[in-house]
């Protein structure tokens, strides 16, 4: 049994003392212990070397004891994983040297056996679990459909993935064959996931607000929801898409437990378009935690206050920065914790 299960009860809607708090990208970068990891080893190996990945995810739960872990790993391990080259070059970020940009391409992708090719994430599972000590759950995660296929086909990260939108817009039968190719390796790779312990799972659509909502039914959604549909029965669902606000109210009626919710929707319209009884994720801007530790509690507070502390899951609206102070931090996560319903 799970000693903290706040996340937990969250997810399944049930009445809470408080909201749970976890942040996006919390295992990671802004930590110096991290740092000192990050020094000795690439990026690639830190995800793909069990001791490192499962040490980097409990780092941040011993400084700040947050609700939940999220697994340090990268959502580019999906297309590695299916026959696609992925570089992470330091002050650069993802490269994939031979982008995906016709019919042949996708037929050269392959559906992997995730048991084998992504081991080395299961056995991550397995250390961090121990490690944690069932003192709180820990959440898996993967990339949408959509975003791995911006990075793959575009090559690397981009403001408007317009290489990706081109490819979908002209060579829509090939988008679609590889979109459902990384779908069903993301299923099975979710599916693992949770086999060997994560708790939940989380899906991020980074680039979702990238389509108009059209595209976005076509593109993205409908695939998300094959995940969700495929592992509702396993684990909590988790459903995050960047700037699709436009989406809440389809996301809403689906099988998800819980939509992550970016700082441009505020509470109120988020409740409003996801039709209030389903649980919701977020929504402060990383960047506002460069305020004052009074002025971030203050603001933690009324986010509460609006969203209200059942079916809410305290978090940022996206990942947090390399560089917010500790102190910053460590304010975001006591003030949940110091949260008292107004009389």
């Amino acid at each position: 049994m799970i000693k903290n299960d706040l996340y937990l009860k969250a997810l399944r809607g049930e009445t809470v003392d408080r909201p749970p708090v976890w942040m996006m990208r919390q295992a990671g970068r802004y930590l110096p212990e991290f740092q000192e990891i990050k020094a000795k080893y690439d990026f690639f190996t830190r995800c793909r070397t069990p001791e490192l990945a499962s040490e980097i995810t409990v780092q941040p739960i011993r400084r700040y004891s947050m609700d939940a872990a999220i697994l340090f790993s990268d959502i580019l391990v999906i297309p590695q994983a299916m026959n696609i080259e992925v570089q992470m070059k330091p002050d650069f970020g993802p490269y994939l040297p031979n982008p995906i940009r016709t019919q042949k391409d996708v037929d050269n992708v392959i559906v992997p056996d995730v048991h084998v090719a992504l081991d080395y994430v299961m056995q991550a599972i397995k250390l961090t679990k121990e490690m944690l000590n069932d003192e709180v759950p820990l959440i898996g995660f993967a990339g949408s459909p959509w975003t791995i296929l911006c990075y793959c086909v575009q090559g690397q990260g981009s403001k408007n993935f317009d290489k990706a939108k081109q490819f979908c817009f002209t060579n829509p039968i090939a988008a679609h064959q590889l979109l459902q190719k990384i779908t069903d390796t993301t299923i099975t790779y979710l599916k693992a996931k949770v086999a060997v312990g994560c708790d939940a799972v989380q899906i991020f659509d980074s680039w979702g607000g990238m389509l108009s909502p059209t595209d976005y039914t076509e593109f993205s959604w409908q695939y998300i929801n094959q995940i969700i549909e495929a592992l509702k029965d396993d684990a909590p669902v988790i459903a995050f898409g960047k700037g699709c606000w436009f989406a809440l109210h389809d996301m809403a009626h689906s099988n998800a437990s819980a939509l992550g919710i970016d700082w441009t929707c505020s509470p109120q319209n988020a409740r409003y378009l996801s039709g209030g009884k389903i649980t919701l994720q977020g929504n402060f801007d990383p960047t506002r935690l460069f305020s004052p530790p009074a002025e971030i509690k203050k603001m933690v507070h009324q986010m509460i206050n609006e969203f209200g502390k059942d079916r809410y899951i305290v978090n940022l609206g996206h990942g947090i920065l390399p560089n917010i102070p500790l102190d910053n931090a460590k304010a975001f996560i006591d003030a949940v914790k110091e949260y008292q319903i107004p009389n």
